[in-house]
């Protein structure tokens, strides 16, 4: 790294704060600026796959995502009724130690992973975004929000789906579309039984259950949308109630506890991904900034940590530019399989397609997935 000795990550999402993290353990000077003040995260759990822990792992968050989060085998496939029919396995592929998946709050990942960062020694800086930056052949100079200004070997864009980093630098790319589908999540207590994400399978639609802690787990269903316009969240306890109407047993329990007072969240999925390179002089694109995706494969933020973790690599044994290419030639396949096979599952939920095709585009993603980054 003996180019880079000074970069600066847009956005503290997990991406954002992961490739920090890396980039500290190198010997990089980073600063991180985020533009919430308060450095929050809203939301229900998230479910966390083999390759996310085994991700997890390379970053040294492992072991406090499994103490406050829930990690466990398998996967138990369910009737609508509730009646359990099978259970697909989860190889253990973070290590012989770590369950194959898990789940976890996402403000609670989002606390172990800020905590992260702050030790790493990253000069973190909360309200504060970009106005300008000057992309030049050798370093990017940044003007901040606040008036403050800096120059940087490297310039990582994190910001999410909707990046500003990628409009500034990337004007062309391709914006964010709506998939037709709507994700709902709702966190509820766990009761002793569960002890693994459960699938239930109905007629045209599944819902799930995913436990993130010892006392609780959460509600997932995702509905087919002819918009994503605005839904008041005083709706959505109503809405979710009569989308699990086909359901018995545990989510029929869960569809008739919920109140206006339910911890629910929803947000319609949108999806984006940008085609190579990701990286334009001294700036890269990262995460959802560069491949957004939605739920299907639980994957979204775990190709996040992934890019995280494989630039920082690269950058360690090449120069900013070839290492930029290298780490573009890594990711593109993966974050690709990732974008549009989650999609076209979305795809065949909404057109009630076959169940076969469903689960055989599963078990080729998820097994795509176990390779080594």
């Amino acid at each position: 790294m003996k180019s880079l000795r000074k970069a600066l990550v847009v956005g503290g999402g997990i991406g954002g704060m992961c490739a920090a993290i890396e980039l500290r353990k190198r010997g990089v000077e980073v600063d991180l600026v985020e533009l919430d003040p308060a450095w929050q995260v809203y939301g229900a759990g998230i479910t966390i796959s083999g390759p996310t822990l085994r991700a997890f792992r390379a970053v040294g968050v492992l072991d406090r995502i499994m103490e406050l989060g829930w990690c466990t085998d398998g996967c138990d496939i369910a009737l609508a009724n509730g009646t359990v029919v099978g259970q697909l396995p989860t190889p253990r592929i973070a290590g012989a130690d770590v369950p194959g998946g898990g789940g976890i709050m996402r403000p609670v990942l989002a606390r172990i992973l800020s905590e992260a960062t702050r030790a790493s020694g990253t000069a973190v800086r909360l309200g504060v975004s970009f106005t300008r930056i000057d992309n030049a052949a050798d370093a990017v100079d940044v003007t901040f929000t606040d008036g403050s200004r800096g120059t940087y070997d490297l310039v990582i864009g994190a910001d999410g789906i909707h990046s500003r980093v990628r409009q500034a630098v990337f004007p062309d790319a391709p914006k964010p579309h709506f998939t037709g589908q709507g994700s709902w999540r709702a966190v509820v207590p766990r009761p002793g039984h569960i002890v693994r994400p459960t699938m239930f399978m109905g007629e045209r639609q599944k819902a799930g259950v995913n436990p993130v802690s010892r006392d609780e787990m959460y509600l997932f269903f995702l509905d087919k949308r002819d918009s994503d316009a605005y839904v008041e969240p005083q709706e959505w306890p109503g809405i979710l109630r009569r989308e699990l109407a086909e359901f018995g047993g545990l989510v029929a329990d869960i569809r008739d506890g919920i109140t206006p007072q339910s911890r629910i969240v929803y947000r319609p999925l949108h999806a984006v991904l940008v085609p190579p390179p990701w990286h334009a002089g001294r700036v890269v694109l990262i995460g959802d900034a560069a491949h957004a995706t939605t739920p299907h494969l639980a994957s979204g933020a775990g190709i996040a940590v992934e890019d995280a973790v494989v630039l920082a690599q690269e950058l360690e044994r090449a120069e900013i530019e070839p290492a930029l290419r290298a780490f573009v030639a890594r990711r593109w396949e993966r974050a690709r399989l990732v974008v549009e096979n989650s999609i076209q599952l979305g795809r065949i939920e909404q057109e009630g397609g076959a169940k076969e095709e469903h689960a055989q585009l599963m078990r080729t993603s998820m097994g795509a997935l176990l390779a080594e980054i």
